[in-house]
């Protein structure tokens, strides 16, 4: 055991047995040498509550939210120096935000329900000891799963989970806790199937369906979720939490007015709903109703004003401007210690936007690099693992391995894939060639990822992929390609043709050509500082982790142009390479360029791709409804005193 693991264990025992300046003093000698070690923090932080340091423990809290704000032990034991304090109200809501990020916390369930009792909220307190109550009936192995789970010790909760499923290997909360931890890992087909497996022994289990909805969608297996809506609308039809699902799934099957209808519901029977408003103004974006998108998102954070997610939503039109009212009401919320995370996250990002456009360009840097600070802490993303992942393509995928899989494959010469970093551009070229009257535009699909995280094997950290494609025969690298096509049919509209643009598969670019040999393979490529910063201020829903640091995108970019390379080397000529800002200088070039490529006759719609009515669901769904503009060229130049870590880990990529 390291030194760093034995003052832990130290402390931890001090504090158990009452000793706690010996606990506070042990966890000080950690956080000398480890400053950001969160248990350390939450250590300290209780040993000196326990001293009546409360000034000292606030302190110790403050450092241990920002290295890690969504550690739910965190927020209870700030419930607990605020009770002790007497402020019942910031107690109450520690609590609340404790059980959010750590739903097994039952000295909060317990503390919530005693303080919300006494101050008159009854309804509140009742269910506050309901939830104590059901941890109480959890078995203790699935308390610890539940705990670990949540706390990101996701191998420690999937080894108890599955020990203990090994016993009882009917128990519904078990196989939802072990399919929660696949979640978070990313293997969604095993989730998939524990949730199909748990809802089939308990149907009535709502907790389950919604679950089950979750990873489906997560699946993009978009009308298997509408159809557990739909169980669950069916169940109780004007219940608005099933309402708003079944609202938000008929989004995803293309349904928007069933959504909006559904929308109107949950707002009748729930007026001023900031999470309704709010994705109402998602659907009415994604359908090209601007005006109508940002009077909801207006609506959503005047009924609620800490509501960061409208706010932001605003921002990723891109369009849109705020007012000086707006940026001031932001700010003031910006600055509440008791902000929650993700508005606090989404509202640094809002802020960064509403600068930039004023050109108050100090300002702006400070709100983009403070949220990115936040998701970066929250991520915990490591460049150089990533490094390591993208020269294990290079070191397996020779052109040994490409010769002896010659002729093998599924040869459906459909899918066209769309790859390279985020805001390269590849939305724009997406939209032109879904403007062709023989290309169905998609989605980025999951497919790809999904199927390399299969080929990595069950065990964590022995992961076979992709040394493991030299392994596979002909037939399994066909079935590979069917399933492809079969799998992401859903999302089409019946054209020959169809587009994947899921950036990250230019990391899989040796799979895809192994298993679907004929398709189309388009690498959107932009200036790398253009496409670094532009990375850099956006807030993804989920995914893309090496956006959220200078020095994390550049290095991934650097990554990404060695790679491609490589693929240009053992595949030469399979990979077009479409330069975003050739594409600005000679448009109908580039588009007869792609089509020439594509096997396509070229059509007059795909320069007029900004009249496509299509729905468009990434960040850069307002600016592919203009025509062709430079608006994001050099948009990193003011911004450059604060730059050198990008630079840097750009390198010889860096060219001005």
């Amino acid at each position: 055991m390291s030194e760093h693991d034995t003052l832990l264990r130290q402390a931890q025992q001090a504090l158990q047995s009452g000793d706690f300046a010996k606990g506070e003093a042990l966890a000080g000698q950690v956080l000398a040498d480890t400053p950001d070690d969160s248990e350390a923090l939450y250590m300290q932080a209780v040993a000196l509550r326990f001293l009546k340091r409360f000034d000292d423990a606030r302190i110790t809290l403050q450092r241990l939210h920002g290295a890690s704000p969504e550690y739910g032990r965190a927020w209870q034991e700030a419930g607990h120096l605020a009770r002790d304090a007497g402020d019942t109200e910031a107690a109450i809501a520690a609590y609340g935000r404790a059980v959010q990020f750590n739903p097994a916390l039952e000295a909060s369930w317990a503390a919530q329900a005693q303080l919300l009792e006494a101050a008159g909220r009854s309804v509140e307190a009742q269910a506050a000891r309901a939830q104590c109550q059901r941890l109480k009936q959890l078995p203790t192995a699935l308390l610890a799963v539940t705990n670990h789970l949540h706390e990101g010790r996701l191998l420690k909760a999937e080894e108890i989970c599955r020990a203990y499923l090994r016993q009882n290997p009917r128990n519904v909360e078990g196989m939802r806790l072990l399919a929660q931890i696949g979640i978070k890992l990313g293997v969604l087909d095993d989730a998939e199937f524990l949730l199909e497996s748990a809802v089939e022994f308990d149907p009535d289990n709502v907790q389950l369906r919604l679950d089950y909805m979750d990873a489906l969608r997560r699946r993009q297996k978009f009308e298997q979720s509408r159809e557990q809506a739909e169980t669950l609308h069916a169940r109780d039809p004007d219940n608005p939490l099933f309402q708003s699902h079944l609202a938000i799934e008929s989004m995803q099957t293309g349904n928007y007015d069933r959504a909006f209808e559904l929308f109107e519901l949950v707002l009748e029977k729930v007026p001023g709903d900031a999470a309704t408003l709010t994705s109402r103004g998602h659907a009415l974006k994604t359908t090209g109703e601007q005006e109508q998108a940002v009077a909801s998102y207006r609506a959503a954070f005047a009924s609620k004003p800490d509501h960061g997610d409208a706010y932001y939503a605003l921002a990723n039109l891109k369009t849109y401007r705020f007012t000086d009212a707006e940026l001031a009401a932001m700010r003031e919320q910006v600055e509440r210690p008791d902000l929650a995370f993700m508005d606090r996250v989404h509202l640094s990002f809002a802020l960064g936007k509403a600068h930039e456009d004023r050109k108050e360009y100090e300002d702006s840097f400070r709100f983009y690099e403070q949220g990115n600070a936040l998701k970066r802490a929250q991520t915990r993303y490591k460049a150089e693992t990533m490094t390591e992942e993208l020269a294990r393509q290079k070191q397996f995928c020779t052109p040994e391995l490409f010769e002896k899989h010659a002729g093998a494959g599924h040869d459906a010469p459909a899918p066209i894939f769309i790859l390279g970093l985020p805001r390269a551009g590849s939305t724009l070229l997406e939209q032109i060639l879904a403007s062709h009257s023989q290309v169905d535009g998609t989605m980025e699909l999951p497919n790809i990822l999904a199927l390399a995280h299969r080929l990595r094997g069950k065990k964590a950290g022995q992961s076979r992929y992709p040394e493991i494609l030299h392994d596979l025969a002909g037939e399994q690298l066909a079935k590979f390609g069917e399933e492809f096509v079969a799998n992401t049919s859903i999302h089409r509209a019946g054209a020959p043709f169809f587009i994947d643009k899921m950036p990250n598969n230019f990391r899989h670019i040796g799979l895809v050509h192994l298993i679907l040999p004929n398709a189309k393979i388009i690498d959107a490529r932009r200036d790398p500082m253009d496409c670094c910063f532009s990375g850099f201020k956006q807030l993804f829903a989920e995914g893309q982790e090496f956006t959220y640091g200078l020095h994390e995108v550049g290095q991934y970019y650097a990554d990404y142009v060695d790679l491609m390379e490589h693929w240009d080397a053992v595949l030469p000529g399979r990979v077009l390479r479409v330069q975003h800002e050739d594409v600005l200088d000679d448009l109908e070039g580039q588009v007869r360029r792609m089509l020439d490529y594509c096997e396509l006759p070229f059509e007059q719609a795909c320069l007029d791709f900004h009249k496509n009515s299509r729905a468009v669901r990434t960040a850069s769904s307002e600016q592919v409804r203009r025509p062709i503009n430079r608006s994001g060229q050099g948009a990193w130049e003011p911004y450059e005193r604060w730059l050198d870590p990008l630079k840097e880990a750009l390198g010889p990529n860096f060219v001005r």
